[in-house]
C-alpha cells in the first residue's frame, strides 16, 4: 500500500495525505454481512459519557467479521474489501459449503487466493491454524486468548505477533508492543501479516476531517479554568504543572500503573516495559 499526496491548495492540504485504495477490488460490501451501526457517541448502554470528545462523523455499517470459524473451512478470497470501521482491510470469503466470510486481509492475500481452517490446512499466509500446529518462529495474527472463544489479539493494520517458542501445552508469543505471553497451544492463529501496513503514516491534516472520523475537539487542561481541570488557573504565565499529570477527575495519566492484581499476570513472560529495553 502507497500513500497519497494532496496538491497543496490550502494550507489545511498542505502536507495531508490518504490511502491509496487500489488493492480494494469492489467498492459495495455483501448485505448479508452488513448490519446498521449507531454512532460512536462514547456512550454506555446506560446513556452515559465513557469516552468523552467522540459523536457525529459519517455514517457507516459495521461489517459482521467471522473471528471464530470452524476446523475444516476451505474457501477462496473473492474480493478484497474496505472497512470504514478498522484500520485493516477485510477479505470476503466463499468457502467450500458456499457460506461467505469476512476475515481481515493478510498483506499478500488477494482475490483468487486459497483459504484454510483447521490441522489440515497448509503454513501459508492467510490460513488459520492451531499454534501446537505452526512452527515456532513463524509470524502470526488474529490471536485467540481462549480456545474457541474467536480472536482477540493483533487485529489492526500493519500488525504481527512471532511464535518464539512451544511446549506441551503454552506456546510464547511475542506481541507488537513486545510482550511476550504464554498461551494455550490449541488457541488458533492466522499466519502472517495484517495488510495496509501504511495505515500508520496517514496525516489526517485538518479538524474538519477528523470531525468526519468521528472525534469531537479536545481542550487542554492546562488553559481551563482551576475550577474546570486539576491542571487550570495560573495568570496567563508559562505552563507549568505543579503536580503530575492528572485526569479532569484527578486520576495520574503518565506513569501510573493501573494493572491491578490480574489473573492473568501469571501468563506473561516478559512485560511490554522489559520489551522496549530489549
Amino acid at each position: 500500500m502507497a500513500i497519497k499526496a494532496y496538491n497543496p491548495t490550502s494550507p489545511s492540504r498542505r502536507g495531508m495525505t490518504t490511502q491509496d485504495f487500489d488493492a480494494i477490488t469492489t467498492k459495495k460490501p455483501l448485505k448479508s454481512l452488513v448490519k446498521i451501526k449507531k454512532g460512536p457517541v462514547g456512550r454506555n448502554n446506560q446513556g452515559r459519557i465513557t469516552t468523552r470528545h467522540r459523536g457525529g462523523g459519517a455514517r457507516r455499517y459495521y461489517r459482521l467479521l467471522s473471528f471464530k470459524l470452524e476446523d475444516g473451512i476451505e474457501g477462496v478470497v473473492e474480493q478484497i474489501e474496505y472497512d470504514p470501521n478498522r484500520s485493516a482491510r477485510i477479505a470476503r470469503v466463499k468457502d467450500n459449503k458456499g457460506n461467505y466470510h469476512y476475515v481481515l486481509a493478510a498483506k499478500g492475500m488477494k482475490p483468487g487466493s486459497k483459504f484454510s481452517v483447521g490441522e489440515e490446512a497448509s503454513i501459508e499466509t492467510g490460513n488459520r491454524l492451531a499454534l501446537k500446529n505452526i512452527p515456532a518462529g513463524s509470524v502470526i495474527h488474529a490471536i485467540e486468548l481462549q480456545p474457541g472463544k474467536g480472536a482477540q489479539l493483533v487485529r489492526t493494520a500493519g500488525a504481527s505477533a512471532q511464535l518464539v517458542a512451544k511446549d506441551e501445552a503454552y506456546g510464547q508469543v511475542r506481541l507488537p508492543s513486545g510482550e511476550v505471553r504464554m498461551i494455550n497451544i490449541n488457541c488458533m492463529a492466522t499466519i502472517g501479516v495484517i495488510g495496509n501496513e501504511q495505515h500508520q503514516n496517514i496525516q489526517v491534516g485538518s479538524a474538519g476531517r477528523k470531525r468526519h472520523m468521528g472525534f469531537r475537539p479536545t481542550v487542554r487542561g492546562v488553559v481551563m479554568n482551576a475550577a474546570d481541570h486539576p491542571h487550570g488557573g495560573g495568570d496567563g504565565g508559562r505552563h507549568r504543572m505543579a503536580r503530575p499529570p492528572t485526569t479532569p477527575w484527578g486520576q495520574k495519566t503518565l506513569g501510573y500503573k493501573t494493572r491491578r492484581r490480574k489473573v492473568s499476570n501469571k501468563f506473561i513472560v516478559r512485560t511490554r516495559h522489559q520489551g522496549k529495553r530489549r
